[in-house]
C-alpha cells in the first residue's frame, strides 16, 4: 500500500512503488523513483533525478538535491542536507559477478549533517550530528559530531557550528562561539583522548529556536568575524 500524505507533492514524471510512506509537505520533483519499503518523513524535498530505496528510511526536513541515489542500507535522520550528485554506497567490495544483496553495509547520516556536492561517503560508517563534509570529499571513516571534513581521503580540518560556520579561537575552557547565532560550543577530550564538540545552549536533538532558523547574511560575511 502506498501512503502519501494529502499535503505531499509527487511530480507526475516520478514513480512511487508499493509499500512506500511519504510524509506531510514533502515534495518530490521530476524523474525520481521511490522503491518499495521506503519511508520518507515530513517536509523533505527531492530535486530532479533521485532514486530512493528500496527499504530506505529518511527522517523529517531533509533536503536532497539533484542526481542522488540513496541505496538500501542507508539511514538518514532529520534535517540532513545532501548536495547535488553526492554519492552514497552500500557494498565495500562490489563485483558484478558476486551477488552481495544480503551483505549491504549500514551507513548512518545523523541529524543535521551536510554532505557537499559530488562528495562520496563510503558505506559502513556514521557521519555525526551537524558534521559538514566539503564538496568533492571522499569519506571513508566515521565522522564526529560537528566535524568539518575536507579532501581525498577526507580529513578533519576543524569544527563547524550548527549554522555552518567554522569555529575558531577556543578560550581556556575550550568554548567557541558561532559568529552568526552566538551559540556557544565546548571542545572536550573523551576517555580515549579524542576531541569532541557539544553545543552548550541548544541540545543537539532539539530544533533551533525560530528566530535562529532563517539566515540573513552570506557565509563570506562572517569569515573575518
Amino acid at each position: 500500500m502506498i501512503k502519501i500524505a494529502e499535503t505531499a507533492f509527487v511530480h507526475e514524471s516520478s514513480y512511487v512503488d508499493d509499500d512506500v510512506t511519504i510524509g506531510a509537505k514533502t515534495r518530490i520533483w521530476h524523474f525520481c523513483h521511490v522503491l518499495p519499503g521506503s519511508t520518507i518523513g515530513e517536509k523533505c524535498s527531492f530535486g530532479q533525478n533521485c532514486v530512493i530505496g528500496p527499504r530506505v528510511k529518511i527522517g523529517n526536513n531533509c533536503k536532497v538535491q539533484n542526481n542522488i541515489s540513496i541505496y538500501e542500507g542507508v539511514e538518514i535522520e532529520d534535517d540532513v542536507f545532501l548536495g547535488p550528485s553526492c554519492v552514497l554506497t552500500n557494498v565495500t567490495n562490489p563485483r558484478s559477478q558476486v551477488v552481495r544483496k544480503s551483505l549491504y553495509e549500514k551507513t548512518l547520516l545523523r541529524r543535521g549533517c551536510s554532505i557537499g556536492a559530488n562528495a562520496t561517503v563510503i558505506c559502513g560508517i556514521t557521519v555525526g550530528r551537524y558534521a559538514f563534509v566539503a564538496a568533492g570529499a571522499v569519506v571513508a571513516e566515521n565522522v564526529p559530531d560537528y566535524a568539518l571534513m575536507v579532501g581525498v581521503p577526507a580529513r578533519q580540518k576543524g569544527w563547524m557550528s550548527r549554522h555552518g560556520h567554522l569555529l575558531r579561537d577556543p578560550d581556556s575552557g575550550g568554548i567557541m562561539i558561532c559568529p552568526e547565532s552566538g551559540l556557544r560550543y565546548q571542545l572536550t577530550t573523551g576517555d580515549q583522548q579524542l576531541e569532541a564538540l557539544k553545543c552548550l545552549d541548544v541540545d543537539e536533538n532539539d530544533p533551533l529556536p525560530q528566530e535562529m532558523s532563517v539566515g540573513e547574511k552570506c557565509y563570506d560575511d562572517f569569515k573575518d568575524v
